[in-house]
């Protein structure tokens, strides 16, 4: 018969990194919560679990990570246990563990930096069976606890109902921060923050008497025109760390499709940034981050707002060429490159723009650069071609570092499309859009990154019902780590869209509007070519 181990004697297993456990006597592996008197038979392998939260680095603060077993049984156990605290036990008639969140909650807190193990046994024709543990490892570092997104159906030219969503990841609890039935239905989207705070943000709304930029700074919201006679209304935004300059992208943006593969496409015409200045109330921009030569998309601030990083393309006529005598576009050239240009805010001045990384180096197109709390690393979407990588199985993540200039595909990659992605606010985990679920709807994925910037298995947005994403046929797009809940209600933001006062951004009458638009030949520095970033 076999003898249990002592539970002090299995945490010193666990602590050592031992993932069987062994009888002195038989040498047969016993898991822990096997109930006395029942014989096991033992499967050398770890279960198939759905989501596969197997091998992962924990968040301390991550909702319980509920799961079903994908093993035929009629009745299956579990056995969580750390290196302290107290274990879990669980019985399921299905396969399902919903794990209860007092005790998830101690175990991980009371193992930061350690070992999870769970152990896992089916049930089949009365015979018992037990599989590997699973090992996990508990993070010294938190996630931000709330994740704000856009919940879209996965539509091809329309849409019905959309809104914009947050999500407390240390519970399941969701709650709306605006719906588009509350604004005339019509579409929202480009909601971003100043470094993660939810007291710092904006979001755009398109049509209706609604449209406009909602823009938030603690206690104020104002409803911003940002369109003027040099640009339409400004997407992709990226706040500048001082709190009042937001670079945004201008973009001419149309959707269209293929006979064969992915259907849904999208081609951007024409694109140009510029600078809202929200004190000023005023739009600004110059030839380095709109030059009528290039398409420049994607703005992203550094950290401490030294360089505009942005993704640019050369102009679209560039990729016309002739065939039989019929005008073609080649969507499937139009790559983009990494730049970036120096500025200074308090004196207001620009440098050149810098070439960081080109088309070529990738093999590919590169859009979407976030970069690091820290300034390390800049994450950023590769694709074949094009900006809009949400419709692009080739779409993986990559990360360049900015200190050895070296860059690669990353390890949290997976066969399918991979796309926008945030940090969190310590620099240690970020979220990003995979599609690897269905290879139609989009889920937002957390990774952990270490010191060297190697990721970690990424880890599906937990739900209480493990079958959720089963039914629930909707994307998560855009999702952005915060570090708290934004406390406004969803009535606020509608009474300040549907208001009658509008803030109309005037234009810089330093801005050369003939010349950004190619009226006049440039000379001097404006007209030297992109230089390569130091290395």
């Amino acid at each position: 018969m076999l003898r249990i181990i002592h539970q002090d004697f299995i945490r010193l297993l666990l602590f050592t990194g031992c993932q069987l456990f062994f009888a002195v006597e038989s040498g047969e592996p016993i898991f822990c919560g096997e109930k006395s008197g029942e014989p096991t038979t033992t499967i050398n392998r770890t279960p198939r679990i759905y989501p596969d939260y197997a091998d992962i680095v924990i968040p301390p603060n991550i909702a319980p990570l509920n799961f079903r077993v994908l093993e035929p049984a009629d009745e299956a156990t579990l056995h969580i246990v750390g290196h302290s605290g107290e274990p879990t036990d669980l019985e399921s008639s299905n396969g399902t563990f919903q794990i209860p969140m007092k005790a998830w909650k101690n175990l991980l807190n009371q193992n930061r930096g350690q070992a999870v193990t769970m152990s896992i046994r089916i049930k089949k024709n009365d015979q018992w069976q037990a599989f590997l543990p699973i090992v996990n490892h508990v993070s010294n570092e938190s996630i931000d606890p709330y994740l704000a997104y856009r919940l879209i159906n996965p539509a091809f030219s329309l849409w019905t109902g959309m809104g914009l969503y947050q999500r407390n990841l240390e519970t399941f609890e969701q709650k709306p921060i605006i719906l588009n039935r509350q604004t005339d239905n019509g579409c929202m989207n480009c909601h971003n923050f100043k470094n993660n705070d939810p007291e710092v943000m904006l979001m755009h709304l398109r049509g209706g008497s609604a449209a406009g930029t909602l823009i938030r700074r603690k206690d104020e919201i104002r409803k911003v025109n940002t369109a003027t006679d040099f640009n339409k209304p400004g997407a992709y935004p990226s706040w500048h760390p001082n709190g009042n300059i937001i670079a945004f992208s201008v973009n001419k943006l149309t959707m269209f499709f293929h006979a064969r593969g992915e259907s849904r496409d999208v081609l951007d015409s024409g694109s140009d940034l510029v600078l809202y200045l929200i004190d000023q109330n005023m739009i600004t921009t110059n030839l380095g981050i709109a030059s009528p030569n290039r398409m420049e998309t994607f703005p992203c601030w550094a950290p401490d707002g030294s360089y505009l990083y942005f993704c640019a393309a050369n102009k679209l006529n560039d990729y016309v060429g002739e065939t039989d005598g019929k005008e073609d576009l080649y969507w499937g050239k139009i790559r983009y490159d990494l730049m970036r240009i120096p500025h200074d805010d308090k004196t207001d001045t620009w440098g050149k723009p810098e070439m960081v990384l080109s088309n070529e180096q990738v093999d590919g197109s590169i859009t979407e650069p976030r970069i690091s709390p820290n300034g390390r690393f800049l994450m950023f979407t590769k694709a074949d071609y094009g900006n809009f990588p949400i419709y692009l199985k080739s779409a993986d993540l990559y990360l360049l570092d900015l200190k050895t200039k070296k860059y690669r595909r990353m390890e949290c990659n997976s066969g399918d499309t991979e796309s926008f992605h945030s940090w969190s606010s310590n620099g240690c985990w970020f979220v990003f859009s995979s599609k690897r679920l269905d290879g139609f709807c989009a889920r937002p994925y957390f990774s952990y990154l270490s010191e060297d910037g190697t990721a970690s298995k990424p880890i599906l947005l937990p739900q209480e019902d493990p079958a959720f994403y089963d039914t629930f046929l909707k994307t998560y797009n855009v999702p952005e780590l915060i570090r708290g809940p934004i406390q406004v209600d969803p009535r606020a933001w509608e009474r300040v869209a549907h208001a009658d006062q509008i803030y109309k951004a005037k234009l810089d009458p330093n801005v050369r509007v003939e010349e950004l638009r190619g009226g006049k030949e440039q000379k001097g520095e404006s007209a030297d070519p992109y230089r390569q970033a130091p290395r």
